[in-house]
């Protein structure tokens, strides 16, 4: 990886992290494409610019997000499932992200399920949909949550999709996927870091300048992309991201079986 692919990488995560279309399976397709050898560093790298994508949330949500103790053990919970999964299916986890078929089947599953969410769950007329997350809601969010360890299978997706699913309106449940974020991909960098160091690796300094360069332009081009997908979301609903997975689904399942296989180098 050099360092325009490392932009390139970067502004593909700032754009996609807080869309249901899955960012790291964006950034495994582009890799494959570009032809970016899918090692230990790239692995690191793909994991630790979600960080600077997230951060921007804090920025923009900073009134909110310092908030009660309440909230903070609300996070606590809905982070707990995907911590413990983490931990128990990290090298499972690590094979999935060299299979560029299993993020285009995910996208295209993803695709099909984001069609019918407004229909399943967006009913604003009924008296028990509300904007308050419950400790039982902030589980069960977590737990959707768990899905996007799947490449392919987007974390904002699933996590609005099962506040949703407890009731939430589409607002609420996008913002509290933001703010489930935070932790989430704390502790996901850290783990990867944690990983990197003890398989005894070492960070170049062209490979610290590509992560500090990534972590500013993820962050950067999330800031502009949290606001435009809120309001869209609120307007709009799901249906165009769920029509945008299954084209790209299918697209890339007809370029790897019938053009050129897609493969991690």
């Amino acid at each position: 990886m050099n360092t325009l692919q490392a932009i390139v990488l970067a502004i593909i995560e700032g754009i996609t992290e807080f869309l249901p279309v899955s960012s790291t399976g964006h950034m495994i397709i582009a890799s494959s494409f570009f032809g970016i050898a899918h090692d230990d560093f790239t692995k690191l790298f793909t994991i630790v610019i979600q960080l600077g994508a997230i951060l921007s949330v804090v920025i923009l949500y900073f009134k909110r997000f310092f908030q009660t103790f309440d909230f903070y053990f609300k996070l606590l919970v809905a982070f707990i499932p995907a911590a413990v999964l983490g931990l128990l299916l990290s090298d499972f986890i690590d094979g999935l992200l060299e299979n560029p078929v299993t993020v285009a089947i995910s996208l295209l599953i993803g695709g099909l399920v984001l069609l019918k969410v407004d229909e399943w769950f967006n009913k604003p007329n009924d008296p028990e949909v509300s904007t308050e997350i419950t400790y039982a809601k902030a589980l069960k969010i977590g737990l959707f949550q768990c899905l996007a360890m799947i490449p392919g299978v987007s974390r904002s997706g699933a996590s609005i999709v099962g506040g949703m699913a407890q009731k939430l309106t589409r607002t609420s449940a996008a913002e509290f996927s933001f703010f489930l974020a935070v932790p989430t991909m704390l502790g996901a960098t850290a783990k990867k870091c944690y990983d990197y160091y003890k398989a005894g690796f070492e960070l170049s300094h062209d490979q610290v300048n590509m992560l500090v360069i990534g972590n500013i332009v993820a962050f950067a081009v999330a800031l502009l992309a949290i606001k435009t997908f809120i309001g869209f979301l609120t307007k709009n609903g799901f249906k165009v991201f769920g029509y945008y997975r299954i084209i790209a689904g299918i697209i890339l399942l007809l370029i790897h079986f019938f053009i050129h296989p897609l493969t991690i180098i």
